[in-house]
């Protein structure tokens, strides 16, 4: 039953990440149709983040209530209804209104399946679920441009994606029992490798999650994370272009290998996590990761900086699914649903907030900072990353101490 529901997780995942890429994709052409302004896809954008973060914060509570099953199965309601409304779209402001649905379900989704992966799978299958999100992000596109390559106009591309959205509604629905079996089993004592989760036990945490000792830090390093990996994708061409001299298709051929990077790179980190742990996986991206970034800021041939493209994005695969399925043994079973909502929304409002600052500042200087920027976020989620191992090393250590006092 636990295998069966995991490829129903996998496929989730797979439509979660299918309409992430399709507004950039069919945005040239959407605007034409509808008459709007280049920088409208900047609000379309805005919008769904800021319903993602909203969902993300209160899915703990939600889920504890209803159930990840069920959250699940009408968050997919929502983001279908809302590609099928995107899909007949009249005008601007309708989009906006469908925006509203299509952040809340997809970050129910993302903040809720995190979860129930890390407290009950294998570290790899944490790492392979992030891989088949890049799978549906990469598909996104390539559904886009066959309707726009067609007869077919964006609004075909739209509602294709709705019927996968739909199809895998009617799939959660009849598998709806099947959440609640495996959980049952769970329950009883076989959450697998998170039996051992030890939590931060001090009573802020225990009052109010967010306050417990550590979180901070591990918000801190999710917030740069997400930092590095959005903004290298926004700016990594126009850096290529502007600075390097690179052909403009050229530029984006490599910003595509960098998410290659990532995507492929969390695949071969499912099978390396049967020998590693995540601490160790979690230090060496971040390490690999800022060692690419300093590739980039370094004044050497284009080839290394194209270089540390690459390297960037191979030490970033590791890192975010990594530091998911370690949350409830950072933090323990009982606050893991809660803070699992908390990262996921400080990790959109990240990606949300770092590539913009960068084009301010950029405005002010030249896009020639990209490197500087990239270094500087690489080596704040190390330092957070780190500060917060070290906690949790004190922690467990004197948990230890005052255990072999009292045998």
């Amino acid at each position: 039953m636990s295998t069966i529901l995991l490829l129903i997780i996998y496929l989730a995942f797979i439509s979660l990440g299918l309409p992430d890429s399709l507004l950039g994709a069919s945005w040239p052409v959407m605007r034409t149709d509808l008459g709007a302004a280049m920088g409208t896809a900047g609000l379309l954008s805005m919008t769904i983040t800021v319903g993602t973060i909203a969902s993300s914060l209160v899915s703990g509570a939600i889920i504890r209530r209803f159930g990840t099953g069920r959250v699940t199965l009408v968050s997919c309601i929502m983001t279908a209804g809302a590609l099928l409304g995107f899909s007949y779209a009249p005008s601007i402001i309708w989009l906006i209104v469908c925006a509203i649905p299509l952040g809340l379900g997809g970050g129910a989704v993302d903040a809720g399946l995190n979860h129930y992966v890390a407290a009950r799978y294998k570290a790899h299958h944490m790492s392979w679920l992030h891989c088949f999100w890049g799978v549906g992000a990469t598909a996104g596109p390539i559904i886009m441009a066959a309707f726009l390559s067609g007869n077919a106009s964006w609004r075909g591309g739209y509602l294709a994606v709705a019927g996968m959205q739909f199809a895998l509604v009617l799939l959660l629905f009849v598998t709806l029992p099947l959440w609640g079996r495996v959980d049952g089993k769970h329950n009883a004592g076989l959450g697998g490798e998170q039996a051992e989760a030890q939590p931060l036990r001090d009573d802020a945490g225990a009052r109010k999650p967010q306050h417990a000792k550590g979180v901070k830090y591990a918000l801190a390093s999710f917030l740069f994370y997400c930092g590095v990996e959005t903004t290298v994708g926004l700016w990594g061409s126009t850096y290529l272009v502007r600075i390097k001299g690179l052909p403009a298709d050229e530029a984006a051929f490599w910003v595509s290998i960098y998410f290659a990077g990532i995507t492929i790179g969390r695949l071969i980190t499912g099978f390396v996590t049967f020998k590693i742990g995540n601490q160790p996986l979690i230090r060496a991206g971040q390490i690999t990761a800022l060692a690419g970034a300093l590739l980039l800021l370094l004044p050497l041939p284009t080839g290394f900086t194209l270089s540390g493209l690459l390297i960037t994005g191979l030490g970033l695969a590791p890192i975010f699914p990594s530091m998911l399925h370690e949350t409830p043994v950072r933090f323990g079973e009982a606050h893991a649903q809660r803070i699992m909502g908390y990262q996921m929304a400080v990790a959109y409002t990240g990606s949300t907030l770092m590539p913009p600052l960068l084009g301010m500042l950029a405005g002010f200087s030249s896009i020639g900072i990209f490197p500087i920027y990239i270094v500087i976020m690489a080596s704040a989620m190390l330092l957070f990353s780190e500060r917060l191992n070290l906690l949790l090393k004190r922690r467990h250590e004197r948990d230890d101490t005052i255990q072999s006092i009292l045998k």
